[in-house]
């Protein structure tokens, strides 16, 4: 018992340093590509990675199930990775990180109002300290920001949705299927939309640009370890652990996020660090028991 408790903990720093690198990792990436092209290839290279390690895990996928897999591939996956990479044309990459630090709140919500989840009033405060914090994080950078359209942060807001909505999913109807099979079902499903939008994209126009080179190089890595790896890390840990501790991740996700934001000049206003520490506050009432 011991062990697995300490192995939840490892996964949780070792995904926090996955996805806090992540934002980074995209904001390089629209460097050269635009958010269809980069959201497209992101799939593509984490899908590669994933069917080449598990194809062979497919057929353990009872046919029933499938539905289950296509629904969390399109919420934990294809729709978030377009969104956070539209909204990073317009906010910062540390922005963004905080944002998402709303998923275990929303988790929280999804669970209590579509499948069945008790609540306690802690939780239901942290809920509205939570939304307070988001909104003077949003409100104070648009005021000092007015070259950025800070509308783009509602598109965070739906992405940490729909990974909310895909980690109650897993945890309620994929529990005893490997988070290979998981992944690469995901994977296998979201290939072939992917290319595409890729196509369609113009991105094989664009590929012989440097600077395009340079961004697929960021992406590839985003997509192998920022989304296939850590893919598999996180379903492991729903599965061994509560959809909000596994959610919780985002707790940790804007630290790392904001070291690599400061490395790359950007700063938060003296508002926006109250307001990401009043969002922090919300999600650890939250998750209380």
């Amino acid at each position: 018992m011991e062990a697995t408790k300490q192995q939840k903990w490892l996964y949780l720093v070792v995904l926090a340093l996955i996805w806090g690198s992540s934002f980074v990792l995209i904001k390089k990436g629209l460097v050269g590509l635009t958010p269809f092209q980069l959201g497209a290839a992101r799939i593509i290279f984490a899908a590669i990675f994933l069917l080449l390690i598990g194809f062979r895990t497919l057929p353990s996928i009872p046919s029933y199930k499938w539905k289950y897999i296509a629904i969390t591939a399109i919420t934990g996956t294809f729709i978030p990775v377009f969104l956070f990479s539209i909204a990073q044309t317009q906010i910062s990459s540390s922005v963004s990180s905080i944002l998402n630090s709303l998923t275990p709140l929303n988790t929280l919500g999804f669970g209590v109002l579509a499948f069945g989840l008790s609540t306690t009033r802690n939780q239901l405060i942290g809920v509205v300290v939570g939304l307070f914090g988001s909104g003077l994080l949003i409100l104070n950078g648009a005021a000092n920001h007015p070259e950025q359209n800070y509308w783009y942060a509602v598109l965070v807001l739906i992405a940490s949705m729909c990974y909310a909505l895909n980690v109650n999913l897993i945890k309620r109807y994929l529990s005893e299927l490997s988070p290979l099979a998981i992944s690469a079902g995901n994977f296998a499903l979201m290939l072939i939309p992917a290319v595409l939008i890729l196509f369609f994209a113009d991105f094989f126009v664009v590929i012989e640009s440097v600077e395009v080179q340079q961004s697929v190089l960021f992406v590839m890595v985003l997509g192998v370890v920022g989304t296939g790896i850590a893919n598999l890390i996180f379903f492991r840990l729903i599965q061994m652990s509560s959809a909000v501790f596994a959610s919780s991740v985002t707790y940790l996700i804007p630290v790392v996020a904001f070291f690599w934001g400061l490395l790359d000049n950007e700063m938060l206003t003296p508002i926006q660090f109250l307001g990401a520490l009043i969002i922090l506050a919300g999600v650890y009432l939250s998750g209380r028991k």
